[in-house]
């Protein structure tokens, strides 16, 4: 199937690409389908993909593996709200967070506080808010920023 992107152009995408989100996104909760996109340069991927929507060209959101972002990244959540997924294990889980990248890059965040959870069997995603109170929503991902203020976010 072919789909438009705004910043891909037009992409032949496979039907076991596509992800399912029963409730949306946060903020695009009317948006159900995604796939995850890949910007390789040189054959190296970078350690930020998107998470692009099928039904809205514009509406591409950049998400990185959080263990890029914080080795010790445990995030505590309910079993219920991964129920819709199927049955999430250790090896069919994927967990990306998005990234927030403002004009200065070296103040780019990540959310760690409502990760994106999907299931790579049943293709089925989900977001959630996590239970750690700990957890940002605005992280600095450049660890000098962080140590520079002395705290976790930009």
């Amino acid at each position: 199937m072919l789909i438009n992107t705004k910043c891909f152009g037009e992409i032949d995408l496979e039907e076991n690409k596509i992800i399912h989100f029963a409730d949306g996104l946060m903020g695009f909760e009317d948006y159900k389908k995604f796939t995850i996109l890949y910007d390789i340069e040189d054959e190296k991927k970078s350690a930020i993909s998107w998470l692009q929507c099928i039904e809205e060209p514009g509406l591409a959101l950049p998400v990185i593996n959080p263990l890029h972002v914080r080795e010790d990244y445990n995030p505590t959540i309910e079993d219920e709200l991964l129920k819709p997924l199927g049955d999430v294990t250790s090896e069919n889980i994927v967990v990306l967070l998005v990234v927030t990248v403002p004009n200065d890059v070296k103040k780019t965040t990540a959310n760690l506080k409502a990760p994106i959870i999907i299931n790579s069997d049943t293709r089925q995603g989900c977001q959630i808010i996590v239970e750690n109170q700990d957890y940002s929503v605005r992280y600095c991902i450049f660890e000098e920023n962080r140590e520079k203020k002395g705290e976790r976010t930009c």
